[in-house]
């Protein structure tokens, strides 16, 4: 897994000079080129490259004449090292665009060199990786492996961050399938129009339940540098109704907290129930699924896609409703197939990853296998991988962005060795 600027309970083995990636990354944005990190596999193998490839434009002449000494030191230095192919590195989720929109995923990560460790040596290992809390592992609905880290347990409530996104779609999708939203064309404007502002851009009327489910409702994010003033207004339904367009509506993606929470609004005006009444009521059933605890704005409504507790366990329990194709542990029906299917279906894409985005879920390719994951600040994080009937529930310290830090690209690895090991048998 990558070692740059991860922070671990033991020094990281690197085998190029920090100052050189320092100098590289800051003539070389990532936007424009690879970012290449030198590491070593966690079970001590040989040296690998692992590189994150974008898909933005060209660089201009005069860019690439700048960039080429420092290029032809660094890749001098690099090459004879790389065995790897490309992989991708993001910062927590803020902003994507929808120039990729409903592209295939075509930037696996690779799989991990030393294939089929048994799975609690796997889990052992991930205590090196220190922002680590939880770790919880289902395979053919079966829980495999559960670990806590640093005094917690698979237990401990945590915030999830916008893993609670996720759940957000869930619930719109059951609120679709009873009849209490019309479906993923409704306007929003239908159910919120007494929060539009008085004198209301045309545009809101057109904006979608699907749009805000994908993060393409067009308005400004309220997410990233505008959150503070969010979350500070008097009221953040109106708030997030009053941000100007930087888009046109079903546009480009613009990661917001703002878009989710006006779907918890549309859910609590529509039911004349609380979000998290209907959460605990229509996702209950589910054997272990629980949310200790959810903020909510001066209305009173839960806030749609931040500040949810919620323990690993529990959060496995809700990815392990999506493997199971909606369907609780005991077979009752919560979830429709064709909401999880809507749901994994690319709709647009990360301008800094390049991962798919649906309602609700990333996507993306790893070891040969198409994922489905949601992701939270610092590290909060659901994986299904629906080909090896495998879901994995992880949480960390939300201290520090999980991308920025390497944290999140070291989660993507533990992944891919715990897709890569022996699960234990009955």
């Amino acid at each position: 897994m990558p070692a740059r600027a991860v922070r671990r309970s033991k020094p990281a083995q690197v085998d190029l000079p920090s100052w050189l990636l320092r100098i590289y990354a800051a003539l070389a944005p990532r936007e424009l080129y690879p970012a290449l990190f030198q590491s070593r596999n966690r079970t001590g193998g040989p040296a690998r490259c692992v590189a994150y490839p974008t898909a933005t434009a060209h660089p201009n002449p005069s860019t690439m004449i700048r960039l080429l000494p420092a290029s032809i030191l660094f890749l001098a230095m690099v090459l004879p090292a790389c065995t790897q192919p490309p992989a991708a590195l993001a910062p927590d989720p803020v902003v994507g665009t929808g120039a990729q929109q409903a592209r295939a995923i075509d930037s696996p990560t690779a799989a991990p060199s030393s294939p089929g460790r048994p799975l609690p040596e796997v889990l052992e290992d991930a205590s090196a990786i220190e922002p680590l809390k939880a770790v919880a592992v289902a395979h053919g609905g079966r829980v495999v492996g559960m670990r806590g880290f640093g005094g917690n347990t698979v237990d401990t409530p945590s915030n999830i961050k916008s893993a609670s996104k996720t759940v957000v779609s869930a619930l719109v999708g059951i609120a679709i399938d009873k009849g209490v939203l019309a479906g993923t064309e409704q306007r929003m404007a239908e159910v919120l129009g007494s929060d539009l502002p008085a004198q209301a851009d045309p545009r809101l009327a057109q904006i979608t339940v699907g749009q805000l489910l994908s993060m393409q409702a067009g308005l400004e994010p309220t997410s990233g540098a505008n959150y503070g003033r969010w979350v500070s207004s008097r009221n953040w339904v109106r708030d997030a109704l009053a941000r100007p367009f930087v888009d046109e509506p079903g546009g480009a993606m613009l990661y917001s907290t703002g878009s989710s929470h006006l779907l918890s609004a549309m859910l609590a005006r529509a039911s004349g129930r609380s979000t998290l009444v209907l959460a605990r009521e229509w996702l209950g059933p589910q054997q272990g699924f629980e949310i200790s605890a959810w903020d909510r704005d001066p209305q009173g409504i839960h806030l749609g896609g931040n500040n949810m507790a919620m323990s690993t366990r529990s959060l496995l329990a809700f990815g392990e409703l999506y493997r199971n194709h909606g369907l609780s542990g005991s077979g009752e029906r919560l979830l429709s197939q064709a909401w999880i299917d809507e749901s994994w279906q690319p709709r647009t894409a990360s301008r800094y990853t390049g991962d798919g985005y649906g309602y609700g879920w990333f996507l993306r390719e790893m070891g040969g296998h198409q994922v489905r994951y949601a992701w939270g600040y610092g590290g909060q994080m659901l994986y299904v991988v629906p080909a090896l009937d495998l879901v994995v529930a992880i949480t960390s310290n939300d201290d520090s962005a999980s991308a920025r830090s390497g944290h999140r690209d070291d989660l993507h690895g533990l992944l891919l060795e715990i897709m890569d090991s022996s699960m234990p048998v009955d």
